[in-house]
């Protein structure tokens, strides 16, 4: 009878400890899941190879938004593949966290949102609170040189490689981080990138099935050819590149290492979805459907918006609302852009 008493204490702590009320300097173990199958592709293995990393445990630290609606709390941790500056090697989440009725974290499952190049990250910010209103806890992770984590030694162009290999293994490692704190229903955490955030979250799902979600928003594959071909944000990148003296030739080496489309049968059919504009000059169409194709997506994973780049803001809140379907429902549900 005592042991019985005493499993079902432990039980009950164990039920409170995972909703408890976490608070600035509240301090988590996590570790890596990161699991890098070998593969019999030549070309995929030597891309996996330039982009993992030795999983270890690693702490995750709440701290006080920097700024007034940037979230309940700021989550960091350590970057997998630190560059050697120590405000950018930290990377931080805004947790914008689902309560209960009395206050503390639900339990609910979460997805981390990846940015557009924006500076102020406001279409990130737009689907961090809506999936937050959705009942789904939402952390929008800063990309190296963001928010709290910009430097002026990470936004040289000449280190652009190094820059978006370090963002798409912090966005791997944000699933461990996520996973540890209170309230997170760690079986379903998902993951949505929007323009340059829907390219890193496209080649960090790649990696591994870590994710049990993904989103690929107004992205694709074929970097070079984005690059060279796009207009808009895709020609800015392309001049600043040009004036740092960095050749066409250069270019092509430095989108290689991280094209999406080396990794794109590793993705899963059934649990990933993209969402492309038909009449996108940022972000080719073709580009959005080179990725779809080599991933195995269908219609109804593949979904394309009457819109070009900009436009596609739009359809922001019937993507949140099917984004939420999605998140609650099995994974090989069907999308209905309409709805």
């Amino acid at each position: 009878m005592l042991r019985v008493g005493l499993l079902l204490v432990m039980a009950a702590f164990a039920a409170a400890s995972a909703n408890a009320q976490p608070a600035v300097g509240d301090r988590y173990s996590a570790v890596d899941t990161l699991v890098c199958q070998t593969e019999r592709n030549s070309d995929a293995q030597e891309c996996l190879d330039g982009l993992r990393w030795t999983p270890e445990a690693f702490d995750v630290v709440c701290q006080p938004p920097a700024r007034e609606r940037e979230g309940d709390l700021l989550i960091r941790f350590p970057s997998p593949r630190p560059l050697g500056d120590s405000t950018n090697d930290l990377v931080a989440m805004e947790w914008y966290m689902v309560r209960d009725s009395s206050g503390k974290p639900a339990t609910a499952p979460a997805v981390v949102i990846v940015h557009e190049s924006g500076r102020g990250m406001t279409v990130g910010r737009i689907f961090a609170r809506g999936m937050y209103a959705q009942g789904i806890h939402a952390f929008l992770l800063q990309l190296p040189g963001y928010g709290v984590r910009r430097s002026e030694a990470v936004r040289d162009e000449t280190r652009l490689l190094e820059g978006m290999k370090q963002g798409i293994a912090d966005v791997r490692r944000a699933r461990d981080a996520v996973a540890v704190l209170p309230g997170i229903d760690s079986t379903i955490i998902g993951v949505q990138g929007t323009s340059l955030g829907g390219f890193v979250v496209a080649t960090a799902a790649g990696l591994d099935q870590g994710y049990q979600r993904t989103f690929i928003m107004l992205a694709g594959g074929n970097l070079e050819k984005v690059l060279f071909s796009g207009q808009r944000d895709a020609a800015r990148v392309r001049e600043r590149l040009h004036s740092a003296g960095i050749e066409d030739d250069a270019i092509r080496a430095l989108t290689r290492p991280i094209e999406p489309l080396r990794l794109a049968h590793r993705l899963s059919a059934n649990s990933t979805w993209m969402f492309c504009g038909r009449r996108d000059d940022v972000v080719p169409p073709e580009c959005s459907r080179e990725l779809a194709q080599a991933a195995g997506l269908d219609d109804q994973h593949f979904i394309v918006l009457e819109a070009d780049h900009y436009s596609g803001v739009i359809y922001l809140p019937i993507m949140i609302t099917r984004m939420k379907l999605l998140m609650t429902s099995p994974e090989n549900s069907a999308v209905d852009p309409a709805r």
